[in-house]
């Protein structure tokens, strides 16, 4: 996998590329701002970019704005975008402008390479992952009737796995139940929410935004 990391942050830009050098991620590029984002990925063409979302000059949302100017130019470009804070707001943001091939992680995460290279792999596949945390503080608002209020408690839970990206086999683990289990709840999931099997969208993708706008 080829990535660009991309943080004003000395020590975290270059404690990353380091971690991810270590288990044989591709660190194409690096840089301590988005200013040259364009033209690194035009020249390196990699499979994802990872960006802050505080950066120079305001240090607010440059992150977002050049990930949703990346995903303008390049769709099939996977973005994930890491945070010190937990900001509802911007995850939501970024998942509604791009729904596929994008993810949101606290920084705290980073200490776990295991998590961080396989959210780096669903961004790839074009999966969309939020950190667990922002599903939790999601999970705990509520929204008027939708399709999401029809699905039993257990599916909601394997629906909120599914938003922090975790596959069938991983849910299965979490959850200690078999594989076929995890694929009933999942196909329930997907009637219920009414995504029909459409080879032109990605369905875990559109439930996960769905379960985020209903939690918002």
């Amino acid at each position: 996998m080829r990535v660009i990391v991309v943080d004003d942050a000395l020590l975290t830009r270059a404690g990353l590329v380091r971690l991810l050098a270590e288990v044989g991620v591709d660190v194409v590029a690096q840089a301590a701002d988005a200013r040259d984002i364009q033209a690194l990925v035009a020249d390196h063409d990699p499979d994802v970019v990872v960006l802050d979302i505080r950066m120079p000059p305001t240090f607010t949302d440059e992150g977002l704005l050049a990930a949703s100017a990346l995903h303008r130019e390049r769709p099939e470009l996977g973005l994930l975008v890491l945070s010190q804070y937990l900001e509802t707001e911007y995850a939501m943001r970024l998942i509604e402008e791009h729904p596929e091939g994008v993810g949101y992680l606290l920084k705290d995460r980073l200490f776990d390479i295991a998590v961080l290279v396989d959210a780096l792999r669903r961004i790839a596949e074009g999966e969309t992952v939020i950190d667990p945390t922002i599903v939790a503080r999601l999970l705990g608002r509520r929204r008027r009737q939708d399709p999401v209020d029809r699905l039993t408690p257990r599916e909601r839970e394997v629906l909120a796995l599914i938003a922090e990206g975790l596959s069938n086999q991983a849910i299965a683990q979490r959850l200690v139940v078999t594989e076929r289990t995890v694929e009933t709840h999942v196909t329930s999931i997907f009637m219920k929410l009414e995504l029909a099997d459409d080879a032109t969208t990605h369905r875990r993708v559109q439930a996960v935004l769905r379960y985020l706008r209903h939690a918002v």
